[in-house]
């Protein structure tokens, strides 16, 4: 979202009751004069860049009597507000005016009411005097000496033009960031500022207060390494130089179009440019809620997903397992076997490196002078303080021997990173698939011999149907008149599932059965044993035989039942005499068993 800023616009005559004075300043007759000692700023002037870009005057916003001393876009609407000289102080007083001191210092007096902001003692000359460039930036020149006494770009705002800089000098203490507004219609500074960090390489950070609240990563020649959207087809407008004397600045290019990049007040970094109709974000940080720093902790790996998830890395676990769970992750992890290193790469105890790719690079990183990834390994290895290893393209080498933090993981883009663990880690991870491929090698076995025995069954089935329609179609082919084809289901309730209670007595084939069928009707089934030596072709023949023989003295033949290996025969009982006593064992004729 851009902030809108409403200001004041004067007419001439307007101006001139506002001034005091029938004379119109130069200040905004001529869109290109500075501000002179004779010549003060009022509250209705305006002064522009040589360029017609950028313009210097007094704003108010949200409607607010409140007013400030501001430089804009002069030729974009909504209107841009770029800097602020009084942001804590606005004045309130008509009679405002900036103008240049006494002694040569240039200062924003609210009327009677006394200075608001000032840049200070410089001791100008009377020569003296404020312009504004065509990059945006108000100096504050001798014209004596010609040198700039003061710059806006040397006290920034929330927002970074092109050609202005963000540094750090360590040997004169100095640094310079971004300083977040209030809010959008409160320039006072608000809990966000962006600066630029004297690591080697250097990253960008914003801080909210004293505490990190979002990083880069580090800079590698042409990209921050914490951005996976700069890759290679990223034209990057970025400049970052660091020198041997302890000094770093960054600063960005503009491409033909007006740009800006700008800290809000909700602490994001975003760099904007003006397509004609509106502002086109073309970076922002942080993006999403794993670019939050630390949102994992320590040794902690923050996944992009929906919503974003922590997990560690390999050989750590949850520091506090049931926080983890609930989803408070900023107690990190720990390892779950230490490590024993003797800065050697042998042995059983020796350390191995675990490489995670798409990582963006944790923090707290130190540059390494190694000529290829291979050098960089070996050092890492031999340093048992080295945690943790990268080479990039761009940097070079790259150890942590701090604990790993503020790292998240891209689905692509990114940089290796290579983590030290006790050889065990890996062991324990060669077991666990050991188990799993046994796991699944006897699953796979078990299943294979269900199928195969289920297989079995279907064919011997599928063969005993076969067979048993074979059957009743040979003894329907003997034309066996009143010959029965009962079912094995039905026979087994008649006998009570051929109990020993049901037993009349063994037969010369198997035992005979007593059973009472559901309609009623009483029968004696003789039973074929499957060791009786009786083949299909004698069973078929003793049917077909005694069905055939009616006589009063024989037992008569109702029908069979034949299902897998289960010859059946059914006779009707005789009752009061047994079928044992007629077939078997009486001075009766009796059928062929």
């Amino acid at each position: 979202m851009v902030a809108e800023y409403r200001w004041l616009s004067f007419t001439g005559s307007q101006r001139k009751k506002l001034n005091g004075h029938g004379n119109d300043n130069v200040a905004y007759l001529n869109g290109f004069a500075g501000i002179t000692k004779e010549s003060p700023f009022s509250i209705g002037q305006t002064l522009s860049s040589s360029n017609g870009v950028y313009e210097l005057g007094f704003f108010s916003l949200n409607n607010s009597q409140n007013q400030y001393l501001g430089i804009w876009f002069k030729s974009i609407i909504p209107q841009v507000v770029v800097w602020v000289a009084n942001r804590e102080k606005p004045v309130t007083d008509s009679a405002a005016n900036l103008g240049i001191s006494s002694n040569g210092s240039l200062l924003l007096s609210n009327g009677k009411h006394g200075v608001v902001w000032s840049t200070g003692d410089i001791f100008a000359s009377n020569g003296s005097r404020a312009e504004l460039t065509d990059h945006g930036n108000l100096v504050f020149i001798d014209k004596v000496s010609g040198r700039t006494l003061w710059q806006s770009f040397e006290h920034l705002g929330n927002t970074l033009l092109p050609t202005s800089i963000m540094m750090y000098n360590l040997v004169a203490g100095e640094k310079r960031g971004l300083t977040a507004w209030k809010s959008y219609t409160d320039p006072s500074p608000g809990e966000f500022v962006a600066l630029i960090t004297p690591q080697v390489p250097s990253q960008g950070i914003i801080m909210r207060g004293s505490t990190r609240y979002y990083r880069t990563g580090p800079w590698a020649k042409t990209r921050f390494t914490g951005s996976p959207q700069m890759d290679e087809s990223y034209t990057s407008p970025f400049i970052l130089t660091q020198d041997v004397n302890g000094s770093g600045y960054f600063s960005f290019v503009e491409r033909g179009k007006p740009s800006r990049m700008i800290l809000t007040s909700e602490g994001t970094m975003k760099v904007l440019v003006h397509n004609g109709m509106d502002w086109e974000s073309t970076y922002e940080g942080p993006a999403n809620s794993c670019d939050i720093y630390g949102v994992c902790g320590p040794f902690g790996l923050c996944v992009v997903s929906i919503p974003p998830k922590c997990k560690c890395f390999k050989g750590f676990v949850p520091k506090f397992a049931k926080e983890w769970k609930k989803g408070n992750w900023t107690s990190g992890c720990v390892r779950r076997t230490e490590l024993h290193c003797q800065g050697n790469s042998s042995g059983k105890d020796a350390n191995v490196f675990y490489t995670v790719p798409n990582i963006k690079p944790p923090d707290f990183y130190e540059y390494a002078n190694s000529q290829n990834a291979e050098e960089c390994h070996q050092n890492c290895l031999h340093n048992c303080s080295c945690l943790a290893f990268s080479y990039i393209p761009g940097i070079g080498c790259l150890m942590w021997s701090k604990d790993l933090m503020d790292t998240r993981q891209f689905s692509a883009a990114g940089e290796l990173l290579s983590i030290r663990l006790a050889r065990s880690e890996l062991d324990v991870n060669k077991r666990k698939m050991t188990i799993v491929a046994s796991t699944v090698s006897l699953t796979l076995f078990v299943i294979f011999g269900f199928a195969a025995f289920g297989f079995w069954r279907c064919r011997v089935e599928h063969n005993a149907h076969i067979s048993n329609d074979a059957w009743r179609n040979f003894l329907q082919s003997q034309d066996v008149p009143g010959l029965e084809f009962f079912e094995m289901n039905a026979i087994q309730t008649a006998t009570n599932n051929f109990s020993l209670s049901n037993k009349l007595g063994p037969g010369g084939f198997g035992s005979v059965y007593k059973g009472k069928l559901q309609d009623g009707r009483e029968i004696a089934v003789k039973r074929l044993s499957s060791s009786s030596g009786q083949g299909k072709q004698e069973f078929m023949n003793e049917i077909v035989l005694i069905s055939k023989l009616q006589h009063r003295n024989l037992v008569r033949v109702l029908g069979c039942c034949v299902e897998g290996t289960e010859k059946l025969l059914i006779y009707g009982f005789l009752k009061n005499k047994s079928l044992d006593t007629f077939v078997f064992g009486g001075s009766l004729l009796t059928p062929f068993v």
